[in-house]
């Protein structure tokens, strides 16, 4: 192959142009393109670009909301991130940080999760833990669930500014995403909705329509009644100044039926109006 550097130097009459259209009329092309030395090298880094696009969008991109979620993600999927808030017993806010550490969530300057409310806001992601129901706090005129408070504080500590990995199902109606969560303890994993259960601080959830329970839904059965019959949380017993002043055991109710309640009783009073 002839390239317009390789002329003679002391050869003044042929122009540049002239000495470009030689080298490229004399070059044998083909050869060029089917070189190994060329192609293998062109191909394992197109491979290898792709590659690392790949994993990146599968398992590195940061997911900032619910409404970036693929449908293709949910059951197929998990998430984990740091938990930023915590609103009702059963759910909470989370800030996705794929990787993890592994990743430099939390050492590398621009991967830090944000403290700042505002800078927060439109970031997490809205999580209903799946498979169980806590007691109701006061919201909407509505009187607060006995241990709805003590349900709000044991998750507030158990997990708050905790990592957690998520397991996604679905998106509800109030833009939640059903999941169900786990958190490392030492060197165990343990199912936040689930080790609930087993103190009495939450129900199995009994709605009609869109239970999740990712195949577990018996061991959390097993779990309430052991609750039940331990006499944990909400289905404590009186002390024993409390029968000693004669009072009785107070019949325990459900967020369900705490919930069908007031719903019902909302339906008179729209009818009434």
């Amino acid at each position: 192959m002839r390239w317009p550097w390789s002329g003679d130097e002391n050869d003044k009459t042929r122009s540049p142009l002239a000495s470009w259209r030689e080298a490229w009329e004399t070059s044998n092309w083909s050869s060029i393109f089917t070189d190994p030395g060329t192609v293998i090298p062109s191909v394992v880094f197109t491979l290898t670009t792709l590659s690392a696009l790949r994993i990146y969008k599968t398992y590195l991109r940061r997911i900032p909301s619910v409404n970036h979620i693929k449908p293709s993600h949910f059951r197929q999927r998990s998430m984990f991130g740091r938990v930023t808030s915590v609103g009702d017993a059963d759910n909470f806010r989370l800030f996705h940080t794929p990787g993890g550490r592994i990743a430099g969530w939390g050492w590398l300057p621009w991967k830090r999760v944000p403290i700042d409310k505002k800078k927060l806001a439109n970031k997490t992601i809205h999580i209903r833990i799946a498979g169980v129901d806590a007691p109701e706090l006061a919201h909407w005129g509505r009187e607060a669930q006995p241990y709805s408070q003590e349900a709000l504080q044991w998750l507030t500590q158990y997990i708050l500014n905790r990592r957690v990995r998520a397991r996604i199902y679905r998106r509800d109606q109030y833009d939640r995403v059903v999941a169900q969560v786990y958190i490392r303890k030492w060197l165990l994993k343990k199912d936040v909705g689930l080790e609930m259960l087993k103190i009495g601080l939450a129900t199995v959830y009994e709605a009609k329509t869109g239970s999740e329970f990712g195949g577990l839904e018996q061991k959390y059965r097993d779990a309430e009644e052991k609750a039940r019959k331990d006499k944990v949380g909400m289905w404590t017993q009186p002390t024993v100044m409390e029968r000693l002043r004669g009072e009785k055991a107070k019949v325990v109710e459900s967020p369900r039926e705490y919930k069908s309640r007031h719903t019902a009783a909302d339906k008179l009073k729209k009818q009434n109006v």
